[in-house]
């Protein structure tokens, strides 16, 4: 399909429910593709972005009065068929009882399949944080793709991908405390995904629930504990040996050897003392033998 200056579907297009592209690739597809299915010989997409499908009742009396008005798409799968996207209007329909359902088969892999189902419900803009980010992550972790590729795919800066994907950090426990609390907010989940320890994330949104802290105070309160887990992993970092000489004369110098290790011998250190003092002496052999004994100059006049 050619790309044009103006996004989004024709202004010619209307639709009446779950509003996607589906309609547009129909409209653009050879007939032969666009064909009803038996509903029993087509199964979910498992790897489904969306893990609920909310309320479809009020498709399900659009499609009972009028049918289903766009065809939804698949792929073959040996004698069956998998849902690539429009697994409501599936749903729906098989809840209503039909037989068949119009589809447009497409020729696709895994891959493809599931980037495609991903972008059509990230475009409809209906799915929750959690399920975007879950999506996102598994283009990463079963393809490889990297947060520029899925940037360039979905038409969004790498920052706000890699923002975005950091909140599959949070665990199932968490999104669910969040979701009884009524805390959709994608900033204010975004900043609790920032915090790296469990438990100051549990406590940040106790204090999100309990102070009903706004976007502004939850940045504050996650930068203190982002504050904390910094200070947390400096006292963990291994203290390394470190040996200090400071003569009588502290004006003229010191010497300070700091080592890859916590503990070292008098022998080690000895040991390696002679070997700077050997290579500082062989450094100056070096440069007063090539001052007694200049190269030639070779240069002509």
């Amino acid at each position: 399909m050619q790309k044009t200056k103006k996004s989004g579907l024709p202004d010619s297009l209307t639709m009446r429910h779950d509003p996607h592209f589906v309609e547009l690739i129909a409209s653009k597809s050879p007939a032969p593709r666009v064909r009803l299915i038996s509903i029993d010989r087509i199964d979910p997409n498992p790897r489904q972005p969306r893990s609920e499908l909310g309320n479809i009742q009020e498709l399900m009396d659009s499609i009972k009065t009028k049918g289903v008005l766009e065809p939804i798409l698949v792929r073959a799968k040996g004698d069956r068929f998998e849902i690539i996207a429009g697994e409501r209007r599936y749903v729906a329909s098989k809840k209503l009882g039909l037989k068949e359902i119009p589809c447009i088969e497409m020729d696709v892999e895994d891959q493809e399949a599931m980037e495609i189902s991903l972008i059509e419900n990230l475009q409809r803009k209906d799915l929750d944080i959690f399920e975007e980010a879950d999506g996102l992550k598994a283009l990463i972790s079963l393809y490889g793709y990297s947060h520029q590729d899925i940037a360039d795919k979905i038409g969004k800066a790498r920052s706000t991908i890699t923002e975005i994907i950091s909140v599959s950090r949070i665990p199932l426990n968490l999104r669910e405390k969040l979701r009884q609390a009524g805390i959709t907010s994608r900033s204010t989940i975004i900043e609790i995904a920032k915090i790296e320890n469990e438990e100051d994330m549990a406590r940040v949104i106790d204090q999100i629930i309990e102070r009903r802290l706004t976007r502004s105070d939850t940045r504050d309160l996650t930068k203190l504990f982002k504050e904390k887990e910094k200070q947390e992993t400096e006292k963990q970092k291994p203290k390394y040996f470190v040996y200090n000489y400071v003569p009588e004369d502290s004006k003229s110098y010191r010497l300070r050897i700091e080592f890859k290790k916590q503990v070292v011998t008098r022998q080690e250190l000895i040991r390696i003392l002679e070997e700077i003092l050997q290579k500082l002496k062989s450094e100056s052999e070096e440069k007063k033998a090539q001052n007694d004994h200049p190269k030639p100059d070779t240069d002509k006049e």
